[in-house]
């Protein structure tokens, strides 16, 4: 499943609005999405899984983000269809009824396609990081997802190395998905 079709599409007759922090957001209605920023997101990630680009300057500057490398679990970007994001004016806030000034969004995914997704991207990983081998070793880095030989603890063995991996995986970016996303942008995971 894709990211796109992660994200929850809303529709208001005229106008939709979501309030973050106290910056109010606005677009016109069947042409938005609201994305919630999860575990381990970076914009650079969010910004290739939507658009297959990895300049997030707009999706920063929209959202009043002076630091891009700090986004928050739960923030809510606004984004526009056609990628373009924009605060709303205080005369289009006014217009807005009260019961639609926020917008809540939730999140389904297909176990199936969410675990086929996660294995493929922790396959792809695994296959940049070490050729799939669990010996493979690069300085510090160790193994098949060439961790830091210091997040294994001195246990080597392939089931350590999966263990330690998810672990990883989840605390930084969420998602194996994430990560390969974040990997794509960055050239690391």
């Amino acid at each position: 499943m894709t990211l796109r079709s992660k994200i929850t599409k809303f529709s208001v007759a005229i106008l939709s609005t979501v309030t973050l922090g106290s910056t109010i957001l606005t677009t016109a209605a069947n042409a938005d999405e609201i994305y919630t920023v999860k575990s381990g997101d970076t914009l650079s990630g969010i910004e290739y899984s939507l658009n297959k680009d990895t300049n997030y300057s707009k999706l920063a500057k929209a959202n009043k983000i002076s630091n891009v490398n700090l986004i928050y679990v739960g923030q809510k970007l606004l984004i526009k269809s056609d990628g373009e994001i924009k605060a709303a004016t205080k005369k289009e806030v006014a217009t807005v009824p009260a019961t639609q000034k926020t917008a809540s969004t939730t999140t389904t995914t297909g176990s199936s396609s969410t675990t086929s997704s996660s294995s493929s991207a922790k396959a792809w990983i695994a296959n940049k990081e070490s050729g799939g081998s669990y010996t493979a070793r690069n300085g510090q880095y160790v193994g098949k997802y060439q961790l830091s030989a210091s997040y294994l603890n001195g246990d080597y063995s392939a089931a350590n190395q999966e263990k330690v991996a998810n672990s990883y995986v989840s605390s930084r970016y969420g998602s194996w998905t994430a990560a390969k996303a974040f990997w794509v942008a960055n050239g690391w995971y």
